[in-house]
């Protein structure tokens, strides 16, 4: 195997989660709370996290590499450093490079006004021309993402108070964002105009809480408030809560990838809940592409509730064909042939006695590269599996994200070189079918199914209708930017 191929075997073969932001004010247990939230929010960045608190006067931090667990233990006390009555938090997937310890968030640093701590879940599609007019005009860069072009603006601004700094930061930007500061003002929350990546409120006692997901609301006792709409702005401090609308009115476009496999079953994002939208959509699924069958087995974990409502529609036994190894390490290391071969029976293991014989149909998210779905196949076809049919609880992935999700570039992705059929050739597998954009449009509710002059969400990874333009690096001076 050539280094080359060795490379290829071992990248990521679905999106990749994003980040988490969480932040709290008005209780001594901020700290504490943050890090449980962060728990709650592991899902969407393992890589990396980090709290910062505040007493009003002072900023404590402490991040590092890895889970929340293994950087927030209480035996070794490192809650107990994180003092005061507010803090925001932020669980990291980087997109680029290495999870260095520069990377991590919150950022924190002292500027004019006082003490600034950012903790951002999105990604500038402008961030590498502002970084190289930074750079330009005097200002030291000390990571590599996108997150800190925002602090630097912050400092730049010549406006009077914190909050309004920041806004004049947020009107110079393109892209998706939501974001979580901590100043002088208080504790800021703010979505993009677009509403692209989620962010709720919610409260416990009279603390405000602030949050990627309401699942972590739940495993705090915070009670879910509402989401914040997209372009609003929130400043929470000892007065209670203000909210801003900051920026001119555009069209929402909430990414729908959430409902599909980012957001976790048990939160309710943008007033859905998630597990029933993933079964809403395997029975839309079912409803468009049955083929006979014994079993629908889902590939576990993020195929599960799509595969109970494909199973429940059609009429068909729900089996565990494939069970999944959730004691994996995160980065375990296969560095021979034998391993590389062996990565997916690490994670994913065949039922046998139950799909021994069967005609299955295997129900996934999505298929991204196609590499993960041919080792599930031959998974199947080894354990005795008489026919093996792939329904995917997405339409066709053809297009890269820009905003804050890791995806392969274009030629990278099989959906955007191939059909259906091609695809089903290529994994092995008897049939391929995905649902389609209005199937998913109908599953969510939208009974007339996707507006081509106006969607409701972003869906660009499948129709290619970017509502940001993105750019691309037009200096061979700049340095890699990563999305946060």
């Amino acid at each position: 195997m050539t280094d080359e191929t060795s490379s290829i075997s071992t990248l990521p073969d679905r999106f990749q989660e994003e980040c988490a932001v969480f932040g709290i004010y008005g209780t001594p247990e901020a700290s504490v709370l943050t890090a449980l939230g962060l728990h709650a929010l592991q899902h969407r960045g393992q890589e990396a996290t980090g709290i910062v608190s505040t007493n009003g006067r002072e900023y404590f931090a402490h991040r590092g590499i890895g889970h929340v667990g293994e950087n927030f233990d209480a035996n070794a006390g490192h809650l107990d450093k994180l003092k005061g009555h507010a803090a925001i938090g932020h669980n990291r997937y980087s997109t680029t490079g290495k999870p260095e310890i520069r990377n991590i968030q919150p950022f924190i640093s002292e500027l004019a006004f006082g003490g600034f701590s950012l903790a951002h879940n999105g990604n500038l599609t402008n961030a590498d021309r502002l970084r190289q007019s930074l750079v330009e005009t005097g200002s030291l860069m000390q990571s590599t993402t996108d997150t800190e072009v925002i602090v630097h603006l912050v400092a730049r601004s010549h406006q009077n108070t914190p909050s309004q700094r920041i806004v004049d930061t947020l009107k110079q930007l393109e892209g998706a964002w939501s974001l979580v500061a901590l100043c002088p003002d208080g504790l800021i929350g703010v979505r993009d105009p677009h509403g692209v990546r989620p962010l709720v409120l919610g409260k416990i006692g009279e603390a405000f809480v602030l949050a990627s997901e309401t699942c972590a609301l739940d495993i705090i006792g915070a009670s879910y408030i509402r989401d914040l709409e997209p372009g609003e702005m929130v400043l929470i401090n000892d007065d209670g809560l203000t909210s801003l609308k900051p920026f001119a009115r555009v069209q929402s476009r909430f990414c729908v990838f959430e409902y599909i496999y980012f957001a976790r079953p048990d939160s309710q994002v943008e007033g859905r809940g998630v597990y029933e939208a993933r079964k809403n959509i395997g029975r839309e699924l079912a409803r468009e592409a049955m083929v006979k069958a014994d079993i629908v087995v889902p590939v576990p974990d993020s195929g599960v509730p799509a595969a109970l409502g494909f199973a429940e529609e059609a009429g068909l036994p729900f089996e565990l064909g494939i069970i999944r190894n959730h004691y994996v390490g995160r980065t375990f290391i296969q560095p021979t042939d034998t391993g590389r071969q062996t990565g997916v029976k690490l994670k994913h293991n065949a039922n046998m006695a139950t799909v021994n014989g069967k005609s299955v149909i295997l129900v996934d998210d999505s298929i991204v590269r196609g590499t993960t779905s041919m080792k599930i196949v031959a998974m199947m076809r080894n354990a005795g599996a008489r026919e093996v049919h792939m329904r995917i609880a997405s339409p066709p992935t053809t297009h890269p994200c820009f905003y804050g999700v890791d995806t392969p570039d274009r030629d990278k992705l099989i959906a955007a070189k191939m059909d259906a059929a091609s695809i089903a050739k290529e994994i092995g597998a008897d049939s391929v079918a995905f649902i389609s954009m209005d199937g998913l449009y109908r599953s969510l509710g939208i009974t007339s199914g996707r507006n081509a002059q106006s969607p409701e969400f972003c869906d660009a990874c499948f129709s290619g209708e970017y509502p940001i333009k993105p750019q691309t690096v037009t200096s061979g001076k700049s340095a890699v930017i990563e999305t946060s």
